[in-house]
């Protein structure tokens, strides 16, 4: 899809979109209870469907209606009760051969959080499990799960969109690398609270986006399962836990209110509601690191909010440009994000140097970009762009890609006076 953006300055007052990542984090505590839970204030992304779907084909049952999700029937952590099929002929019904394991299957989609935060939890129960899914996304790394499915002797075979795994996890210590995505820690964390003993994770240092984790833990809480720091880089995790009902609402996402609050650092006037002042979401930082954008070349360290890499990128390349720091794992996102930015935002003037863990963004004049942009199937790559083409006009190609993250996104940017074209509103 492609969507043609006007120049334009945004105006009025809008509500931000729920957090995409609280609600996976809501979704899967509430599925590792046996008792009924509401959570309120859901966007159906295609990753919230994505973790959806996979709890259900987990035996939970979720019936959503209006931004409400309802989840009742068993905990996802117990054995399914599904065992290998058999077939039996004479000798009185006696089994005489088996036949092979129908694995569980789990579409994750385009979902990282949904594949990282499920795989300890299929390998509670013993089952075979198949998760299927983009091609991108299995790509990048397993690591983590890898070395424990080593050490633990359980089946882990990737192909380029599926992973089938089988297997059942042991309580006991495990030591998880900090400078790798923090989704491998928090998948641990919903897992093992529901195994026989109790676990603990120690965690090398550095520890990268520990917001995300302590975003994890606070979810658990609020369904009654209790993990606790004990120290600066170590995880209590007591076992034989189930959870509790509760009734929740998704808070709002800083995250996606970057791509509002660009439109204000571009000249706009658009009042934000809906963000909890005392979230625990690192993206939280925005506004100030906006601020230092615009007093003039800062050096920002992406290190804990590397979702914030591609609205701050084109901050800068409007602004005074800038260098950012701790963006590694930005080429392993949906697409990689620095050569993707430095590829687009050369299309509006702007030079970037792009190196292993840096980014800068070379001060420049931005133009009108004369050729097509690409979205390069990230949903942050899209609206980035989109906030640029705000100032100077531009078409996008691939703009379907937010329905990922923000299925509405370019309805509420045209809600607040930006001309969007193309039917894009209603897509």
């Amino acid at each position: 899809m492609i969507v043609r953006i006007r120049p334009g300055k945004a105006g009025g007052s809008i509500t931000a979109p729920p957090s995409k990542s609280m609600a996976h984090r809501l979704l899967l505590s509430a599925a590792l209870s046996d008792q009924e839970s509401r959570i309120e204030n859901l966007a159906l992304s295609e990753d919230i469907l994505a973790t959806i779907d996979c709890l259900q084909a987990l035996g939970k049952q979720i019936s959503v209606k209006n931004g409400r999700a309802v989840l009742s029937g068993p905990g996802i952590l117990k054995d399914a009760g599904i065992a290998s099929e058999s077939l039996s002929a004479g000798n009185g019904g006696k089994k005489t051969e088996s036949l092979p394991e129908v694995p569980i299957q789990l579409p994750v989609r385009e979902s990282g959080s949904t594949l990282r935060f499920l795989i300890p939890c299929a390998l509670t129960s013993g089952r075979a499990v198949l998760f299927t899914g983009a091609k991108r996304l299995f790509s990048r790394p397993l690591s983590v799960y890898e070395t424990i499915a080593q050490e633990q002797d359980f089946l882990f075979r990737r192909t380029e969109d599926s992973l089938l795994v089988k297997g059942r996890l042991k309580p006991g210590n495990y030591t998880i690398p900090g400078n790798i995505s923090s989704q491998f820690i928090s998948g641990m964390l919903f897992a093992l609270p529901g195994l026989c003993g109790d676990s603990r994770l120690e965690i090398i240092p550095p520890v990268e986006s520990r917001p995300y984790i302590d975003m994890t833990m606070a979810a658990l809480q609020s369904f009654g399962i209790d993990t606790r720091w004990s120290g600066t880089n170590t995880i209590e995790i007591p076992g034989k836990q189930a959870g509790t009902a509760r009734n929740l609402s998704t808070e709002g996402d800083y995250s996606n209110a970057a791509f509002l609050e660009i439109l204000n650092v571009f000249g706009g006037n658009t009042e934000i509601s809906g963000l909890n002042p005392d979230s625990l979401q690192g993206d939280r930082v925005y506004r100030k690191l906006f601020s230092q954008l615009i007093s003039g070349f800062p050096t920002i360290d992406l290190t804990d909010c590397p979702d914030l890499g591609p609205v701050l990128f084109a901050a800068a390349a409007a602004l005074h440009g800038g260098k950012f720091t701790g963006t590694a794992r930005l080429r392993i996102k949906e697409s990689d994000r620095c050569a993707a930015m430095q590829e687009e935002l050369r299309k509006f003037g702007i030079l970037c140097e792009n190196e292993e863990d840096s980014f800068t963004v070379l001060p420049g004049k931005i133009r009108t970009p004369s050729e097509l942009l690409y979205g390069h199937n990230d949903h942050r790559i899209v609206m980035a762009l989109s906030s640029l083409c705000t100032l100077t006009g531009g078409e996008i190609s691939g703009a379907e890609a937010v329905r990922k993250s923000w299925p509405g996104y370019f309805e509420t940017i045209g809600k607040l006076g930006i001309e969007v074209e193309n039917d894009a509103v209603d897509q």
